[in-house]
């Protein structure tokens, strides 16, 4: 047997993996790689080799990264959690 081969990817590989309790489904093939929720059919993460050879993939992350960042930084406080504050709900009425 010859350790120094890979087996060329010619085909769409899929296997199933679980990320903070949440299933995925994992493809990778000659064009690149998907990650979709299970059972979903539009793929969360779509990656293509061309664009993680030249560092597209890399800048993609980036922007994302930073964009989510600012949009937390810009959300407003959560206020309904605070102590002392009472429900603006109207108050139940009695069963008679």
């Amino acid at each position: 047997m010859n350790w120094g081969m890979a087996t060329l990817l010619d085909k769409e590989l899929k296997r199933q993996v679980t990320v903070d309790g949440v299933d995925y489904t994992v493809a990778v093939d000659p064009q690149g790689i998907r990650l979709t929720g299970k059972g979903k059919r539009r793929p969360e993460v779509e990656l293509r080799w061309r664009d993680l050879l030249s560092g597209e993939a890399a800048m993609a992350v980036a922007l994302n990264a930073s964009l989510s960042a600012s949009r937390v930084a810009a959300s407003p406080p959560a206020t309904d959690s605070s102590p002392g504050r009472t429900s603006k709900r109207a108050p139940k009425k009695r069963a008679r």
